[in-house]
């Protein structure tokens, strides 16, 4: 869907919606807002070391085996 196509839905719905609705849907929309902010992204660097640190261990056998971890969930 595009943008134009949202916002001509939009648009048409919103003023379909009691002044309170309104109010509750911009708060909703402002907290979407504020929590993009506070996701902090990783640098590419940061992710491959990451995913290269992650296959060492495995390969060094440091890993739970989905079985035993779904077994050791079970236990919560």
């Amino acid at each position: 869907m595009t943008a134009a196509a949202i916002r001509k839905q939009f648009d048409g719905y919103f003023p379909l919606l009691t002044i309170k609705q309104q109010g509750l849907l911009l708060e909703m929309i402002k907290s979407f807002l504020v929590s993009d902010k506070n996701n902090k992204r990783i640098t590419r660097k940061q992710y491959n070391k990451e995913i290269n640190e992650a296959v060492a261990r495995i390969e060094k056998g440091k890993f739970v085996e989905h079985k035993n971890a779904l077994k050791e969930l079970s236990k919560w």
